[in-house]
């Protein structure tokens, strides 16, 4: 029997269970595997802490590195390399008097710039947007606050906050302790959509521009640019047939509005037998009723970009949904409001969808109409009515909004999408157009040059209805 200090292989049986000692390091996959494998020892310690160490002082070369390289700016490598040129050619191979010049000339501008970088400046600062949502040409500001946080006297530092394409600049005087020092700037509001600010970052760097350093001191604010809109006459909004609670033709079994007797059929309510006439005729009678209806708004918004001669039609197209989807709402009718959806890039085939926006607040609404862009790969305004006829039920009112490029044959077409008891208006927004109403087979088309036209035009469509 062989002792276990010569067994090469040794097992342990526990029951019928057979345990390897060297299964464990054998399946294990690390780094010290795949550098020594399964040795021990000495030497193999030796060489894991030697890679160890240099792992780390790798990874610290690294940080220096990603610091360094985000404080020196292009010149300041170009500085740099001037001076590497500059030492090999005066001093190690040429032997030239104005390399000589150049590298000290070098050498200053760089101590100089390193020098300007000495210190850090302890602030508190604070973005303040008073307002958060105005409306486009509106005035809007924001400011900031700085706070010396030091125990000492805080240097003077250059601040820069992004305003949507922009930069602002505000220039930090030196500040005693628990000073404070405020500057408001101008945001441009003079297109709809989201204007981003911040975040709010400090810079140093040396006259030349050789080194530059930022510190960021606050988070990112938004504010929402909405679409001019108009208030709309409530008893336009209707336009030509209000159904708010109004009886309609058609007929059903369960309404408020009385029709007739019919004789009873299976599956009809019990509750609706007219027992006085069943009596009389000897056969069972039910009321028929005549149907009436919520009135359902639908605001659709074209946003191909070939329905559109140029921007100032679209944005006027975006207020006139505004108006409309906004007035809606605050009369608390039904309204949906959709826009074309647009097409992927590489997609296989066309996208014949419709995008809701939200129509619980007019400020919600007013929101997504702040976003909306157009594109030449949306749907056009007769693909939007046919996808909202297919999709949206119980219509009884649709504008469909658009530009002077879309021609009367499609919005003919567009108007063919709906059914027959449906009023469909199609407002083509022409700045160059004279303002009107005109009514072609199926549809009426108002034609507005500016969003304040969109009010009388409404009116006069109601008043001649």
């Amino acid at each position: 029997m062989s002792s276990p200090g010569h067994s090469r292989g040794v097992t342990q049986r526990t029951g019928t269970r057979t345990l390897d000692a060297h299964t464990s390091t054998d399946t294990l996959s690390n780094t010290r595997t795949r550098i020594v494998g399964a040795r021990t020892g000495v030497l193999a310690d030796g060489v894991v802490g030697i890679v160890r160490i240099g792992s780390r002082v790798g990874a610290g070369i690294a940080r220096v590195a990603r610091r360094v390289s985000a404080v020196i700016t292009p010149l300041g490598w170009v500085m740099l390399g001037v001076l590497i040129a500059a030492a090999v050619c005066g001093y190690l191979v040429l032997g030239w008097v104005e390399a000589v010049v150049a590298f000290w000339i070098a050498a200053v501008l760089i101590v100089v710039a390193a020098l300007a970088l000495i210190g850090r400046n302890a602030f508190l600062v604070r973005l303040d947007l008073p307002r958060r949502k105005v409306v486009v040409g509106e005035p809007a500001s924001a400011s900031i606050e700085v706070r010396s946080a030091g125990r000492h006297r805080s240097l003077g530092a250059t601040a820069e906050i992004p305003v949507g394409e922009g930069l602002a600049e505000a220039a930090i005087p030196g500040l005693r302790r628990d000073a404070v020092f405020r500057h408001e700037f101008a945001v441009p509001t003079r297109r709809r959509g989201l204007v981003a600010i911040g975040p709010v970052r400090t810079v140093r760097a040396d006259p030349i521009g050789l080194v530059r350093r930022e510190l960021l001191w606050t988070g990112r604010e938004e504010l929402v640019v909405h679409p001019r809109t108009i208030a709309v006459p409530s008893t336009s909004t209707g336009l030509i047939r209000d159904l708010e609670g109004a009886a309609t033709a058609d007929l059903t079994p369960s309404d408020v509005s009385f029709h007739a007797l019919r004789e009873y059929q299976a599956g009809d309510d019990r509750r609706y037998i007219h027992w006085k006439s069943t009596a009389k005729t000897g056969t069972y009678m039910v009321r028929q009723f005549e149907q009436t209806r919520r009135s359902h708004l639908v605001v659709g918004l074209s946003t191909a970009a070939a329905d559109y001669l140029d921007d100032e039609e679209f944005e006027l197209a975006v207020s006139v949904a505004g108006s409309l989807g906004v007035r809606a709402i605050r009369d608390g009718r039904t309204v949906s409001v959709v826009v074309g959806e647009k097409t992927p890039e590489f997609a296989k085939r066309r996208v014949y969808a419709v995008r809701p926006l939200s129509t619980v607040r007019p400020g919600r609404l007013l929101d997504d109409l702040a976003v909306v862009a157009s594109a030449p790969t949306a749907l056009p305004v007769r693909d939007v009515a046919r996808v909202v006829a297919d999709t949206v039920t119980g219509v009884s009112i649709a504008f469909l909004i658009t530009g002077s490029a879309t021609g009367i044959a499609e919005l003919r077409a567009a108007s063919a999408a709906f059914p027959a008891d449906v009023e469909v208006v199609a407002v083509v927004c022409d700045p160059d157009a004279k303002p009107g109403l005109r009514r072609v087979p199926g549809l009426n088309v108002l034609r507005v040059g500016l969003l304040d036209d969109l009010r009388h035009a409404l009116a006069r469509a109601a008043a001649v209805s």
